[in-house]
């Protein structure tokens, strides 16, 4: 599916990114689906996601959603009053984390044969999809999502998990586009997400700062795939615009390498999705 021109872009800055990769149909079923999976569920106010505080988590909603189809609320979604401060479907964080076991429209897009292709060209002798996610990114109340690496949450042995990032709406400076550390993906990995009798932590494994002052903002059109490398630095600030900025993303990792039973996704029920 890549060229070697393309491989090599990957392999010197740790992300690729390819335009109109999904059609407009296609964008458009999957939101179409995303809010309707709102509309249908029945919702926790305590199903909160923040990864700038994450002690908001409901660590027994968020484990559960590993095998299921789970919505979280925007960390400001609610007033000191417990009052949703906009329409619901206008307050959900994101929902997850196997949409593509569980809900046939993103079943078959997660079944074209050039995503599986494409992990193949990146190095994946076994491509397995373990976690899909339509993240909102809510029109002014839409949270920050603090500079990480992906790796942090999918440990293989060696390192394997690549997202694919997929723009189901421009994503702007305004609504709170994707920034990354061009070659970033060469430096170590700095936290490590341990899941161990159902308490959750992160644990510090090197001090190496993050690119506050460095990174390149991906202002992106809709339709458009960015993937990158699990050691890839990222970042997204908050919306407070008037726009949401949906994304789906998988995240692919390769079934050939160790994962670590310390993650906090296992899916001893689902088991591997092969791509």
């Amino acid at each position: 599916m890549l060229t070697d021109e393309q491989k090599n872009q990957f392999d010197r800055d740790g992300y690729l990114l390819l335009p109109n990769l999904l059609s407009d149909d296609e964008r458009q079923a999957l939101i179409d689906r995303a809010y309707g999976i709102i509309e249908e569920a029945d919702l926790e106010q305590t199903s909160r996601f923040s990864t700038t505080d994450r002690a908001q988590i409901n660590n027994d909603y968020f484990l559960g959603s590993a095998e299921a189809v789970r919505c979280f609320f925007e960390e400001g979604a609610f007033n000191d009053q417990g009052v949703l401060q906009q329409p619901r479907a206008q307050s959900i964080n994101k929902i997850g984390h196997a949409l593509h076991d569980l809900e046939p429209v993103f079943t078959r897009f997660a079944r074209r044969p050039d995503f599986g292709d494409l992990a193949r060209d990146l190095g994946h002798a076994q491509p397995a999809l373990y976690q899909t996610m339509v993240i909102f990114k809510q029109p002014r109340i839409g949270g920050e999502v603090t500079w990480h690496q992906d790796a942090t949450f999918f440990h293989t042995d060696p390192t394997s998990v690549i997202t694919y990032w997929f723009a189901l709406e421009d994503a702007t400076l305004e609504n709170g586009c994707l920034w990354v550390e061009p070659g970033g993906h060469r430096g170590p990995l700095r936290e490590r997400y341990f899941h161990e009798q159902g308490d959750l932590r992160m644990e510090p494994l090197d001090d190496t700062s993050w690119p506050t002052d460095a990174g390149t903002p991906m202002p992106v059109k809709a339709g458009s795939l960015l993937v990158f490398h699990g050691h890839l630095p990222h970042y997204s600030a908050s919306n407070r615009s008037d726009r949401s900025r949906l994304a789906l993303t998988f995240h692919v990792v390769d079934a050939a390498c160790e994962y670590a039973k310390e993650n906090w996704l296992q899916r001893p029920n689902l088991g591997v999705f092969n791509m």
